[in-house]
């Protein structure tokens, strides 16, 4: 495992993106820890969910007998989720010079909603800004896989948006895939298929590149 030192510059917002069962929740966990250890000044936030009343809706997102749930709902309240998320644990945080590393982000909204649901992308980017407060993450790791290694992947219970089948997860991924060249500037595009350590390391060198932290030893 690397040693990192981190930028004392300021604090930084960093997401993680990909189709379900890609892999990202163990890189998140891994640059937490890593993060933690140069300066222990690093929180982790998830979606949906990561406070009181975005749990509440997650529970409600989620849940496999909501069947009859439509889109438009869906997408309001991915974003309800996000945006009490952001008010009340991530601009505080960062305000307060802490890290923020969140697993999914507003980019979720626009693959699972915009490319499976087949919502309007255009609309579901102004929703994002008004429920984040225009926050966008400093930067974006999006690790990703073919949706059929990720079905070999996952477990035998499933939520509500996991169990839409694998012409959803293709397309989810192919809008993610649509959204990094749009804002390549920001998301950094990693293969998910490789080794753990392998993806790790790819994350330091971005981030070193970016001055996001100082230097890194193994």
């Amino acid at each position: 495992e690397k040693i990192i030192k981190m930028s004392t510059s300021k604090a930084h917002f960093i997401s993680f993106e990909g189709i379900d069962a890609c892999g990202k929740s163990t890189q998140v966990k891994l640059l937490l820890n890593q993060m933690n250890k140069a300066s222990n000044n690093t929180i982790l936030v998830r979606e949906p969910g990561g406070s009181a009343i975005s749990e509440r809706i997650r529970e409600i997102l989620l849940d496999k007998n909501l069947q009859e749930m439509s889109d438009r709902s869906e997408a309001l309240l991915m974003t309800a989720s996000r945006s009490q998320l952001t008010y009340e644990k991530i601009l505080k945080n960062l305000k307060n010079g802490k890290n923020v590393i969140s697993d999914r982000f507003s980019d979720s909204t626009l693959a699972y909603q915009g490319g499976g649901r087949k919502l309007d992308l255009e609309w579901l980017i102004e929703l994002n800004r008004f429920a984040t407060f225009d926050l966008q993450p400093d930067i974006t790791f999006l690790i990703d896989i073919h949706p059929e290694e990720a079905i070999k992947r996952k477990n035998i219970q499933q939520d509500r948006i996991e169990n839409a089948g694998i012409d959803f997860q293709i397309m989810v991924r192919n809008t993610y895939l649509e959204i990094a060249k749009r804002f390549q500037d920001r998301i950094v595009l990693i293969d998910g298929h490789s080794e753990i350590n392998q993806i790790n390391n790819k994350i330091i060198d971005e981030l070193l590149r970016r001055n996001i932290i100082d230097e890194a030893n193994i």
